[in-house]
């Protein structure tokens, strides 16, 4: 039977009900992978790596093929489709979660995950009724307070057996497939279909609209390359300071609590600060300051200091770039094009692990940091550079 629609345009505390729950489901998983393929399944961390990297992988090719579906199809029915499918790979889990099921069930996952994350910034390009940068900050609070909530929580279940975790996973996509029933059967969503079916002709972009997008996809991936230095090689350099792993764990908690705190600011100036790249060009300056503290830090304060400074980066800069790629984009390409903001981040921490241990042993952990400042400093340069040449030459949606 087909479902009645419900309104003129999705409602943005519906959508971030659903992001938040697609996080909180994400952060159930991937904060204990390492762990439990090393000590529960007793792999090395070499295979550990390769999960990883497949997984990521996989995100990858669902974000992008999230977005170029998102441009062709039934979003509504595309949303309720991947739902299903990502219900399906969680519930897996639940009932085979030994050695190869668990990684080939992570790698299903990885793809669903990607889907779900673009299309969630896919149907927020939908909502006309708030300026886009509003839209996107607040899509990537919620999934941050997803991140916190699920990290949270995943101690305490484990510690009951792997399966609940998926069973709670499993739940929250009962609760995304409702949420996305009866909410995303809107107007909005339905007029982008009939349009997506209607346009016969390939869209092309402004040559400056296109340079300016694909500033922002490699400024993503080398931004993710060296954010991802945190959550995995930095483990290892703060325990060979001395400094216990808990300490290092609870740099995450300041984190995803700073991000919160950040992004309410950012909000707030949100209505005062118009253009976006005001936005974006202090947060990728605030990521590069972040990796030169840490090359002079030995003290635990240091590393906080650090990561303050990198959480206000990322709360800056990282919503704002798909606004940006929103504003720049016509109605028919607007999933491509957040699909491929999705896979950028998707590809720079993929390659991040394997990139930071390769110069760790051939260099040393302060060449990486410095490495990670210099990379991103020049990002920041391409960024300002195109930004003046371009920016008055583009064509706004």
């Amino acid at each position: 039977m087909q479902q009645q629609v419900t309104g003129k345009e999705i409602k943005l505390p519906w959508l971030l009900v659903a992001g938040l729950l697609n996080n909180m489901g994400q952060s159930f998983i991937w904060p204990l992978t390492t762990i439990y393929i090393h000590d529960a399944l007793h792999e090395s961390l070499t295979v550990v790596g390769l999960v990883l990297l497949f997984n990521s992988t996989a995100n990858i090719i669902g974000a992008y093929l999230g977005g170029w579906l998102f441009d062709r199809v039934d979003a509504y029915k595309l949303t309720l489709i991947a739902t299903v499918y990502e219900f399906i790979a969680t519930a897996f889990l639940i009932f085979w979660h030994g050695w190869p099921a668990f990684p080939i069930g992570l790698v299903f996952m990885g793809f669903g995950s990607g889907l779900l994350i673009t299309l969630i910034n896919s149907l927020g390009t939908t909502i006309k009724s708030r300026d886009g940068r509003y839209v996107f900050n607040m899509i990537y609070f919620m999934q941050n307070l997803g991140v916190v909530f699920g990290t949270m929580m995943v101690g305490f279940v484990y510690e009951h057996g792997v399966q609940y975790l998926f069973i709670i996973t499993a739940a929250m996509y009962v609760a995304y497939f409702f949420i996305a029933m009866t909410q995303f059967n809107v107007d909005s969503v339905r007029a982008h279909a009939a349009h997506a079916k209607q346009t016969k002709s390939k869209i092309k972009l402004p040559k400056p609209n296109l340079i300016i997008i694909w500033t922002f996809f490699a400024t993503l991936i080398v931004i993710w390359i060296m954010y991802e230095q945190w959550t995995s090689n930095m483990a290892v350099y703060m325990t060979d300071q001395g400094i216990p792993l808990t300490k290092y764990s609870l740099l995450w908690t300041i984190n995803a609590g700073l991000i919160l705190v950040f992004q309410m600011g950012v909000n707030f100036l949100g209505d005062r600060i118009r253009n976006p790249y005001y936005q974006i060009i202090p947060g990728i300056a605030a990521v590069a300051i972040s990796f030169v503290i840490l090359l002079f830090v030995k003290q635990y304060i240091g590393f906080v200091l650090a990561i303050a400074v990198l959480t206000l980066g990322e709360a800056t800069a990282f919503p704002a770039i798909p606004a940006i790629v929103n504003q720049l984009t016509p109605l028919d390409v607007k999933g491509k094009y957040q699909g491929a903001v999705n896979a950028s981040a998707a590809a720079g921490r993929a390659i991040g692990p394997l990139l930071g241990g390769v110069l760790i042993d051939a260099t040393s952990y302060k060449f990486l940091f410095g490495f990670a400042a210099v990379a991103i400093a020049l990002t920041w340069i391409m960024v300002i550079v195109i930004r003046r040449l371009m920016y008055h030459k583009t064509t706004q949606y």
